[in-house]
């Protein structure tokens, strides 16, 4: 295997880890007109969302006893009530949104769920989650990215693995080629004012390279400028009335989709949203929380709306790196946790139903006596989606050292 990287940053566009077998190398833009095929769109929550009021236990007393000022009151008339999911587990009122999938079970919740190591460090937890090895600090690949070299195919193109953030994520890191984009608009090679010339100029150097490797390399990145400049950021209108908040995540979701649409052979997404690390003010149904889990409801449900039909082939996972305690803190927030909730939308999901054992909250139920038990191990999850959606049907080398017990039945 030979294996490039070609760093090349201006300002929120960052092309990074391009790493080519020969074969990819001798070929040229030709996953333009390839099949639709199966795609997986991950979001990571960095910081640790409060999943007990993301995805709110309202049947348990000892939820409403642990929290006086920050649990949201059961369901009812007022709008700023959980939103009913099953009678006993209901949604963060700013997450109505999503209900309409809910309601169509095309949308899943795995509770109590995430990485048996006990770690409450966010480095330590975000990469075991990232490298799908946790416990393990010496992987040196993320679990996407293996999934990747796990899966090789010659239609593969340069948008094969793509991250819309400012760097490659753990996740997407490893020998496969992976790109991170910040802005489609700002995707190419720069120096100076960007023009056609400009870029011109310098592919005509890397065509006079004398090192052929080089040579081929560079000539991958100007083909993977050509096939995004056909998705034509500044005419993408979103469809089915979709509107996707102004935020980086909801433009990074947007971006996304026109990616999925643009049919450059797009098969992994990443998306990350941040800041839910709250100790304290954290709110109940309004406030900090609430605003955050706004911004990241409407940005799904408005991914889910423009891509419409396209939604049978793809699958949208949530991800944290862990919860919060149970009880609230002395300053209306809540702490480092353990076990937390993920959601999974897509067509062929198995979804109107919240996955996994649920251990219960009082105080003897309790990981360590104050979070939320962990009863699913998150690779389980991946495990499902990567079998069952993406269909690989051997994941040992995508998940080492993983024991799968009995399957959740998340996917159709």
């Amino acid at each position: 295997m030979i294996s490039r990287r070609i760093f090349l940053k201006d300002g929120a566009m960052a092309l990074v880890s391009l790493g080519f077998a020969p074969t990819f190398l001798a070929r040229t833009v030709e996953g333009l007109g390839a099949q639709r095929q199966k795609i997986l769109i991950t979001i990571f929550q960095r910081g640790a969302v409060d999943g007990l009021n993301m995805i709110i236990p309202f049947g348990e007393q000892d939820y409403y006893a642990s929290r006086p000022s920050l649990a949201i009151a059961k369901p009812g008339a007022d709008e700023n009530t959980a939103v009913d999911l099953n009678g006993f587990f209901g949604m963060h009122p700013r997450m109505r949104p999503l209900k309409p999938f809910w309601e169509s079970r095309n949308m899943a919740i795995v509770h109590a769920c995430g990485s048996h190591d006990a770690t409450r460090s966010h480095f330590d937890a975000q990469d075991y989650m990232e490298s799908g090895t946790p416990g393990v600090k010496s992987t040196s690949d993320g679990w996407m990215n293996r999934y990747l070299h796990a899966k090789e195919h010659q239609k593969a193109t340069p948008f094969r693995a793509v991250a819309l953030a400012p760097q490659l994520p753990r996740s997407l890191q490893g020998t496969s080629p992976a790109l991170a984009i910040g802005q489609i608009s700002q995707f190419g090679i720069r120096a100076g004012q960007s023009t056609d010339m400009v870029q011109s100029s310098f592919e005509a150097e890397y065509a006079a390279a004398a090192n052929s490797v080089l040579h081929s390399t560079g000539r991958e990145a100007f083909d993977a400028v050509r096939m995004l400049k056909k998705a034509d950021p500044s005419q993408y209108a979103p469809s089915n009335g979709a509107e996707y908040p102004p935020s980086p995540f909801g433009q990074a979701l947007r971006q996304i989709a026109q990616l999925v649409k643009a049919d450059v052979g797009l098969e992994v997404a990443f998306a990350e949203s941040g800041n839910w690390d709250h100790h304290a003010n954290e709110g109940a149904a309004v406030g900090i929380l609430a605003n955050r889990l706004d911004d990241l409801a409407r940005g799904i449900a408005a991914l889910v709306r423009d891509l419409g039909d396209r939604m049978e082939d793809v699958v949208v996972m949530t991800m944290s790196e862990f919860g919060r305690t149970v009880a609230e803190n002395g300053n209306r927030g809540t702490d480092h946790g353990h076990g937390n909730a993920m959601m999974i939308i897509g067509g062929a999901v198995r979804g109107g139903k919240v996955y996994g054992t649920w251990p219960g909250l009082a105080r003897e139920q309790r990981h360590d006596g104050r979070d939320l038990a962990i009863t699913t191990d998150f690779r389980s999850v991946f495990n499902e989606v990567v079998r069952g959606h993406l269909g690989l049907r051997d994941t040992t080398r995508v998940f080492p050292g993983f024991k799968e017990s009995a399957p959740l039945g998340l996917l159709a």
